[in-house]
C-alpha cells in the first residue's frame, strides 16, 4: 500500500517521524530540516480527514531527561502544520491512551519521547559495569519480554501505521521494525519522505548510468569498509578524500606528519587499493593537500604533496591540484554519489575542497547526473554552500544510508514491505 492510495478519512494513523533535531541550550531549534520533511506526509493525513499520533526519539537518552523532551518541539510543530499539537507527558502512560482514544479528525497528537523506555530499542541500561555476562543475558531478555508489551501499546493508539523516519530504518527498534507486524499490508506504508528516500537509494544502486562515481570522505578507513568494499563492485570511479587519505598515502610509503592515520589499517588500505585494480575501479587518491601547523582555524597552512608533509604538520584538506582532478572525474559522470566532505569543512579555512566538489557535482546534475548526497557532514556542506538545491537527491538518513549502500537489508524497510 503506498500513502498516495490510502484514504485516511476518519482514521487514525500512527505516524513514526524522525524530530531529532538538534536544540540549543534554551531549547530552541536550531535546524528544522528533519521537521520540515516530515510535514507532506502529516498533512496529507490531515487533508484526508485522518488523525495523526506522532512518534519519535530525540537524543540518546537513558531514561527520562528534561533535555530530551519532545515538548520542547511542540510549538514549532503547531507553528508549521498549523494546527494545535496535543501533548503525551509519558507515550506509555493512561494519559497517551485515553489522548489517542478521543482524537477526532484532523488532530494531532505527539507522544513524549519513545527512547526514554529501554524498550524502544531492546537494549537494557542500568547493568553494573561488573554485570557478568549471566545477568546481561537476563537483563537483555527482560528487555525483549517487555518490549512485545511496550510495541503492542503503541500500535493499539492507531488503525494504521506509517514510517516516514529513514534516519532510524536501519534499527529494528519497536517503533520503526516491529511496530509494524500489527498492522496487515493494507494499513502500514511509507511516508512521501520514506519512499523518496528507499526510490533514491535504489536508483544509486540498482538503476545505475555510468560513469559511476562515488566520493568518500571521512577520518577513518575503518568506519568505511564494508561501503568502499560493496561499492568497488558497483562504481567506475572512487574517490577517497579526507582523513582517510592519510592512511593510503602511508600504507604506499608516504610521508603523512601529524595528519590522521591508523597505523594498524595500512595493510587493508594496500588491500582496498589492489581489489580496486582488480576490478577495473579507479581509486582516485589526493595529490595535494593544504596542511596545518595546528588544528585551527587560524593555524599557519601550506599547499604540499599529500605523501610528503613535513613533520609538525597535518592535512586538513585537499590541495588546488586535487580540486581540478576531482572535479574532472566528477563532471565526467552519470551517476554521483557523496558521503563525506574532502577536509575539515567545519573551519572557513578548510572550506575549499568540499566546496569544489559540490560545485563539480551540481554541474554534473545539470548536464544530466542523478545526484545523491548523504551522510551528515555531507549534508551540512551542500546546505552550508547553499548548493542543496542543484543536487538530485539530499539523504535525510546518515547512519541508514550506509548500510543500505554497504547492501544491507534496512529492518524498517523490511517491516513495510513484509
Amino acid at each position: 500500500m503506498t500513502i498516495d492510495q490510502f484514504n485516511f478519512a476518519g482514521k487514525k494513523a500512527f505516524v513514526r517521524v524522525d524530530f531529532n533535531v538538534p536544540l540549543d541550550e534554551n531549547f530552541n531549534i536550531t535546524d528544522d530540516t528533519r521537521m520540515r520533511a516530515a510535514l507532506p506526509t502529516l498533512k496529507k493525513i490531515l487533508a484526508d480527514g485522518g488523525s495523526i499520533i506522532i512518534g519519535s526519539h530525540l537524543g540518546r537518552p537513558k531514561g527520562v531527561a528534561e533535555k530530551f523532551s519532545l515538548k520542547h518541539i511542540k510549538k514549532h510543530l503547531e507553528e508549521l502544520l498549523g494546527v494545535e499539537v496535543q501533548f503525551a507527558n509519558d507515550c506509555m502512560g493512561e494519559e497517551a491512551a485515553v489522548k489517542a482514544a478521543a482524537l477526532q479528525p484532523g488532530e494531532v497528537l505527539l507522544l513524549e519521547n519513545l527512547r526514554f523506555y529501554a524498550e524502544e530499542e531492546g537494549k537494557p541500561r542500568g547493568l553494573a559495569e561488573d554485570a557478568t555476562d549471566e545477568e546481561k543475558k537476563a537483563a537483555k531478555a527482560a528487555v525483549k519480554e517487555s518490549q512485545k508489551e511496550f510495541t503492542k501499546k503503541l500500535a493499539s493508539y492507531a488503525d494504521c501505521y506509517v514510517n516516514d523516519a529513514f534516519g532510524t530504518a536501519h534499527r529494528a527498534h519497536a517503533s520503526t521494525a516491529l511496530i509494524a507486524k500489527y498492522f496487515d499490508k493494507d494499513n502500514k506504508m511509507f511516508g512521501y519522505l520514506m519512499e523518496k528516500e528507499v526510490k533514491a537509494v535504489d536508483k544509486v544502486l540498482n538503476d545505475i548510468q555510468r560513469p559511476f562515481t562515488a566520493i568518500m570522505g571521512g577520518s577513518k578507513v575503518s568506519s568505511k569498509i564494508e561501503i568502499i568494499e560493496n561499492l568497488l563492485n558497483k562504481v567506475d570511479n572512487l574517490i577517497i578524500a579526507g582523513g582517510m587519505t592519510y592512511t593510503f598515502m602511508k600504507a604506499q610509503g608516504g610521508k603523512v606528519g601529524l595528519s590522521i592515520c591508523e597505523e594498524d589499517k595500512l595493510d587493508l588500505a594496500l588491500d582496498l587499493l589492489k581489489k580496486a585494480e582488480e576490478k577495473g575501479v579507479k581509486l582516485v587518491l589526493a595529490v595535494d593537500s593544504k596542511v596545518a601547523d595546528s588544528f585551527s582555524n587560524d593555524a599557519n597552512t601550506q599547499f604540499v604533496p599529500s605523501n610528503d608533509i613535513p613533520d609538525g604538520w597535518e592535512g586538513l584538506d585537499i590541495g588546488p591540484k586535487t580540486m581540478e582532478m576531482f572535479a574532472e572525474v566528477i563532471k565526467g559522470s552519470k551517476t554521483i554519489l557523496w558521503n563525506g566532505p574532502t577536509g575539515v569543512f567545519e573551519f572557513d579555512n578548510f572550506t575549499q575542497g568540499s566546496r569544489a566538489v559540490g560545485e563539480a557535482i551540481v554541474e554534473a546534475t545539470k548536464n544530466g547526473a542523478f545526484s545523491l548526497v548523504g551522510g551528515g557532514d555531507s549534508v551540512a556542506c551542500v546546505n552550508k554552500f547553499g548548493l542543496a538545491s542543484g543536487v538530485s537527491y539530499v539523504s535525510t538518513g546518515g547512519g541508514a544510508l550506509l548500510e543500505a549502500i554497504e547492501g544491507k537489508v534496512l529492518p524498517g524497510i523490511a517491516a513495510i514491505n513484509e
